[in-house]
């Protein structure tokens, strides 16, 4: 799944936004992905899409310590929520992306999240946000993607 995620990000970026549904499945099984990983990132990628005023609201302003719950312990490994509150922490996502990420993170099933995977759940949240991404967060977010691919 994380694959066609890379792929909607690398094919679609400049337009904005990836294509609908159906036309996306088609997209995605003509580029040869498997019909089980194309389902899960529909479905994955639908629950990104719910997110509106009504899911979060527009702005958290808290001055605590965010305490993560056990099972956002379990699906995300200490690297990547390291990462993740440095971000927040420097003020490179804001506190209501810092819970989206989570969100999505933990929506995935998936127990102790590599580092890359939470950098690309990052990475379609903000876009998902259709927030300008500043390019040097976009740099490293994508850095160990390319790097592996160079490899």
């Amino acid at each position: 799944m994380f694959e066609i995620l890379m792929y909607l990000f690398e094919s679609y970026f400049d337009a904005g936004s990836y294509p609908e549904p159906d036309k996306l499945t088609r997209k995605l099984t003509a580029a040869g992905f498997d019909d089980d990983d194309i389902n899960e990132a529909l479905t994955w990628l639908s629950g990104l899409q719910q997110y509106d005023a009504s899911s979060y609201p527009l702005e958290l302003i808290h001055t605590g310590t965010r305490h993560f719950a056990v099972v956002e312990l379990e699906s995300i490994s200490m690297e990547a929520r390291q990462f993740l509150t440095f971000t927040h922490q420097q003020k490179m996502i804001s506190t209501v992306e810092h819970e989206m990420i989570i969100d999505r993170a933990v929506a995935l099933q998936q127990p102790n999240l590599s580092l890359e995977k939470m950098k690309l759940i990052m990475l379609m949240v903000l876009w998902n946000r259709h927030k300008d991404l500043d390019a040097l967060l976009i740099e490293e977010l994508l850095t160990p993607f390319h790097s592996k691919q160079l490899h």
